[in-house]
């Protein structure tokens, strides 16, 4: 037995002769590397974090290596029997000796203790976020080796696209000369999201012969990966709390257990790890499931009825149920002769077996140990779940939905385009779906330049005339377009610089709007009103209305029936609304969303000076304004559109006009006026290589509308 244990031994630890030499721990190289890097040694900086991400890259390999040949080591030698001694020698005797082998395994492929390869919470993190390559790509660049500096680039960014800095880099090196396509690479792909997406495509395309090969291409990297991850988990105890107590520390199979309970947690996680693209933060629903169902379906296509039926088997595995697989399987069993065996992948018959195994022991842990599971399977069968855990798997599995719907919508947001704005509130915290609050949008002169301006408007008497509000007796309503804004300019009424800055403001609302909302998706201003509503003081006692009540932006709100119609006399082309608020030195005036009766407030906004309220101006954000019983009340009441077609034309004469004032200027200058600028040329280093440490994410209508009148325009207005 013992000459047996020696050779796998010396198997496992044959890799090892083909890297001679210690292993040095990534924590360490990585220290010194950011320690190079602000000392401005690039070179040595370079060297230093590729070689800490080599010795991270290393110490995985070893550690999955080990633990699988440890576990054949096992399998093949076997444990004390039962029946040779006390069941607990049957038990530790095997742990033991596999706790003997990965230690003798890893030390020799480490060249020191596996002790010495632990690393903080901190470091472990940088890693797992790609951080080092931030900042080899800065180290790169002052090297001048661009390729390098833009593959680092690239592969930072596809595991972090929310990083502003980052992405104005990639622009830059995406306009530099010398730099090709293929030098925007990731260095850390994983070959399983890179063959299911273009499986996807072909798939998509009705291209099924190219679908197959990629789709099982795909599945087999998946479960190499899922191996691979779940291997992983057998590291050192983690636990979150603080330390506790000596009397307080658990006995040894009460660690044991927790210990066991956290490895079957962390290999059940695994599924949800390699259904996560990288930059993504939630996984593809049903990742492995899934495969197998575009598999049946494209080897039906291509006539390999056979393999299709051994997808749809497998299949079948996780939904044994799933009513339009079972007619699938019928077909096939019929085309195939009801004497053709059809039977599931072994592969994923290994995979379902071991899952439900976990889940019933965790299960288990779960009901008579204490502590939470949070299953990542939806197929998970509802008896395997003990039936006092059954209502709170339920709530969590429509939590776990409802989570997955904010993430998905939280990654569709683009970065802003910025610096020092905050997101003060997003969907989640207001209750409901793309709505979010801003903060930092105007500063406190910018606020009191646009007050000025409503003011000099009102002393213009022209075009910003107080009236009754068209929504309540108890207040007074006035607005002022961009145009009418540029036109009063034009004329000594009100400064240039004001005008200028209202449509400045606006535009810069757009621009936080469109990135949040619709990256890469373009958004036409479909109206643009700075609004001020004054409450009669004289009319406020009593007063039970609301300052404007309950509406959609893009269709007619029927609170009894539930429903919104999308049809005129609404304007049924906004697709996103803004408030930019300039003031909150009054009384009430904030703005509620509700449930679709009208009723339900849901979330309310308070304003302050440059805070910009924005949201999508459908059905799901029905919104009201409480009435302003004191004071005045001033924003810039902002409406956007994706159709070109019905884009704000007002504005377009506004810029006219602004562009006619600029070439004034000019001439008044003597054709010395230099346009503003900030942009840098493409052969300045990018921002993040100054020598400070790279950003990270932890300091974390139309033309119709002119010919409307007043009165129908202000009846919507914030």
């Amino acid at each position: 037995m013992a000459s047996l244990r020696c050779l796998f031994f010396l198997l496992a630890a044959s890799t090892a002769a083909t890297s001679p030499g210690r292993l040095v721990p990534y924590d360490l190289l990585y220290a010194d590397g950011v320690r190079a890097y602000f000392a401005r040694d690039w070179g040595r900086a370079a060297e230093l974090l590729q070689r800490a991400l080599h010795s991270y890259a290393g110490l995985r390999a070893a550690r999955r290596a080990c633990r699988a040949s440890c576990r054949r080591e096992a399998a093949f030698l076997g444990g004390p029997a039962a029946a040779e001694g006390p069941w607990e020698a049957a038990l530790f005797g095997g742990v033991l000796q596999r706790a003997d082998c990965l230690q003798h395994c890893l030390g020799s492929r480490l060249g020191a203790a596996p002790s010495a390869h632990r690393a903080s919470r901190a470091i472990r993190r940088d890693f797992e976020q790609r951080e080092p390559y931030n900042y080899l790509q800065v180290a790169f660049f002052q090297l001048k080796k661009l390729d390098q500096a833009v593959s680092a680039a690239h592969t930072f960014f596809v595991a972090n696209p929310q990083h502003l800095q980052m992405r104005e880099d990639i622009e830059k090196y995406r306009r530099m000369s010398g730099v090709k396509s293929d030098n925007f690479r990731d260095l850390e792909a994983t070959p399983h999201w890179e063959a299911y997406e273009a499986g996807v495509q072909h798939y998509n395309a009705d291209e099924y012969p190219q679908a197959v090969a990629r789709l099982e291409e795909s599945l087999t990297e998946a479960l190499s990966a899922l191996e691979e991850c779940r291997a992983l988990c057998e590291g050192p105890w983690e636990d979150e709390d603080e330390e506790e107590e000596e009397d307080m520390q658990p006995g040894l199979y009460e660690a044991i257990a927790a210990h066991y309970t956290q490895v079957l947690k962390c290999r059940q996680q695994c599924v949800l790890e390699i259904a996560t693209k990288p930059g993504r933060i939630s996984a593809t629903e049903d990742f492995i499931p899934s495969h197998l169902d575009l598999l049946q379906f494209a080897y039906d296509q291509v006539g390999n009825q056979a393999l299709a039926a051994e997808c749809a088997a497998s299949y079948l595995l996780f939904y044994p149920t799933d009513e339009p697989m079972l007619e699938k399987m019928k077909q096939y069993r019929t085309e195939l002769g009801e004497d053709t065996a059809v039977t599931a992948r072994e592969s994923i018959q290994h995979y379902v077996q071991r899952s439900l195994m976990e889940k019933k022991l965790i299960y288990y842990a779960v009901e008579h140990l204490g502590g939470t599971f949070n299953d990542p399977d939806l197929w998970t069968p509802d008896e395997l779940i003990p039936e006092n855990l059954k209502e709170k798997h339920r709530e969590d599995q429509e939590k776990q939905k409802q989570e997955t719907l904010d993430v998905e919508e939280s990654e569709k947001r683009g970065p802003l385009p910025f610096e020092g704005i905050a997101v003060t509130m997003d969907s989640q915290q207001m209750n409901g779906t793309q709505r979010v609050v801003f903060d930092r949008v105007l500063t406190e002169s910018e606020c009191k330049d646009l007050l000025r301006l409503t003011k000099a408007a009102g002393e213009a008497g022209d075009g910003y005339r107080a009236r009754r509000s068209p929504h309540t007796p108890h207040e007074r309503f006035e607005g002022l377009t961009v145009l009418k804004a540029m036109q009063l300019a034009q004329n000594g009424d009100v400064d240039w610089r004001d005008a200028k800055l209202l449509l400045q403001a606006s535009e810069k609302s757009r621009k936080i709007i469109e990135s949040y909302f619709a990256p890469g998706k373009k958004l036409h201003f479909s109206f643009t009103h700075l609004v001020c509503r004054t409450a009669v003081d004289e009319e406020q006692e009593g007063r039970m209305d609301l300052s404007h009540p309950v509406h959609a932006d893009n269709c007619l709100l029927d609170p009894e029936g539930q429903e919104c119609w999308r049809e005129p006399p609404a304007y049924v082309y906004r697709d996103y609304s803004g408030i930019l608020y300039l003031n909150d030195d009054f009384q009430g005036g904030g703005l509620f969303f509700t449930e679709m009766d009208a009723v339900t407030v849901t979330a309310e906004v308070h304003p302050k000076c440059g805070r910009l309220v924005a949201f999508s101006s459908g059905k799901e954000n029905p919104h009201g304004v409480w009435a302003v019983s004191r004071g005045r009340r001033c924003a810039i009441a902002l409406w956007y559109t994706h159709s070109q077609e019905h884009a704000e034309q007002e504005r377009v004469k506004a810029e006219e006009l602004m562009e006619q004032r600029a070439v004034e200027q000019d001439q008044a200058d003597g054709g010395e006026h230099q346009a503003d600028h900030s942009g840098r040329s493409s052969s300045e280093l990018p921002v993040s290589s100054s020598g400070a440490r790279p950003t990270s994410r932890r300091h974390k209508p139309g033309s119709d509308r002119m010919q409307q009148p007043k009165e129908l325009r202000a009846r919507d207005e914030f």
